[in-house]
């Protein structure tokens, strides 16, 4: 494939990468704030919705390999955007139904899309150094996607809430385009999907390979250092470091570093491997985490570092392992129940955090905003992630002869 063509199947992960940040970042306090609607029913809806969204990936994946791929992501990107539009637009009334209804379609469609979408560019790629290119593409436009939609809202409006009710129907339009690039400059790699097992032998051969077992691994202990921090961010900025208005333009240059690093990540991955690389991200991550644990109030320029680094290392997390993830779906014939039970296990990632980090944050004294626990709160953010990264080096290392594929 050629770089334009490589940079039109990334496309689509920039619109699919901006609804998922007001998904996740916007929808509890907005459907708080403009609908009134109780903590307690909008926190059961919501983790009902997500846990049911995680436990459909390894369907879809298995879907993924009975049809052709470029068909199931223009059938899914249809309720995707209808959901998008709606979960951000709520009526006064019954607006507990209007939010599982609507999360439900974008759920759906933006899960069987992204399914199909990686399984996809594992079937144009024809070599493992093309699935990295490809895989670096679309997750480079994803971060961009990121960043466009933590940044729109303040835009569109003065008032946060009328902000992200405009920025819904950004997604249709930007949609769209991306969509129409992608399909018209992009092959559909595998004529027919080579899969025609029931779904659950062929889950069971999913899981049966070994390398795909220990990549799952390193993925999980990975997953959960990033997804640490991730979740106590806005926490620890406002709470240890007494900067909460800096914790926009600090995501935001986290998110850009992740995404301008992308091509050093992938050269660095054609000369030395894609494993040594991904082990190096690892290192650069671990020498950041250990700076935060040492901040205090004020230290907005050793922060911004660290957010610089990290973000870095960031372009190595999400570009390499899925690279590795597409590489084994191919060599099995079914890259997209590979990526289902990818999907499924990123998304226990997030789950298993919060699960995970606030829990121990409340046993251990800590309450947002009133200076207790501040202690706890710097070691779940900066140095509980640390064990997980290092677990995740040492399995990785370990396992680098199977999990480092020829092209």
């Amino acid at each position: 494939m050629t770089t334009p063509n490589i940079l039109a199947y990334g496309l689509l992960g920039l619109p699919l990468a901006f609804a998922a940040l007001p998904i996740y970042v916007h929808v509890p306090r907005y459907y708080a704030e403009t609908t009134g609607m109780e903590l307690a029913l909008l926190g059961a809806i919501l983790l009902a919705t997500r846990l049911l969204d995680a436990g459909i990936d390894p369907w879809l994946g298995w879907l993924a390999d009975r049809v052709r791929r470029p068909t199931m992501v223009a059938i899914a990107l249809l309720p995707f955007a209808i959901g998008f539009v709606a979960l951000l637009n709520p009526p006064n009334d019954y607006a507990a139904l209007w939010l599982v209804g609507s999360l439900a379609l974008t759920y759906g469609g933006f899960s069987a899309a992204s399914v199909a979408y990686q399984a996809w560019g594992a079937d144009v790629g024809e070599t493992s150094g093309m699935r990295t290119r490809l895989t670096a593409a679309r997750e480079g436009f994803g971060l961009l996607g990121v960043v466009l939609a933590a940044a729109l809202p303040a835009v569109l409006a003065a008032d946060l809430s009328e902000g992200i009710a405009r920025l819904s129907w950004i997604l249709p339009p930007l949609l769209l385009i991306a969509a129409a690039m992608t399909f018209s400059r992009v092959g559909i790699g595998q004529p027919l999907p080579a899969s025609n097992q029931p779904l659950l032998p062929s889950l069971r051969r999913v899981m049966a390979d070994l390398a795909f077992r220990r990549l799952l691994g390193v993925f999980v202990a990975n997953g959960i250092a990033a997804a640490l921090p991730a979740t106590l961010f806005l926490f620890f900025v406002a709470d240890v470091l007494q900067l909460e208005k800096a914790s926009g333009p600090l995501l935001a240059l986290y998110f850009v570093a992740g995404a301008a690093s992308l091509p050093l990540w992938v050269r660095l991955a054609a000369r030395f491997g894609r494993v040594a690389a991904w082990l190096g991200a690892m290192a650069l991550s671990i020498a950041a985490f250990a700076g935060a644990s040492l901040l205090g109030s004020g230290d907005l320029l050793p922060f911004a570092l660290i957010c610089l680094a990290s973000g870095l290392a960031l372009g190595a997390d999400l570009a390499l392992p899925a690279a590795i993830a597409a590489d084994l779906g191919e060599r099995q014939g079914q890259a997209g129940a590979c990526f289902g039970f990818w999907n499924f296990v990123s998304k226990l990632n997030l789950a298993l955090a919060a699960g995970l980090a606030l829990p121990l944050l409340g046993t251990l004294g800590y309450v947002p905003g009133s200076g207790a626990g501040l202690a706890a709160l710097t070691f779940a953010y900066a140095l509980l992630p640390l064990a997980f990264k290092a677990l995740a080096a040492f399995l990785l290392w370990r396992w680098r002869h199977s999990l480092e594929i020829a092209s």
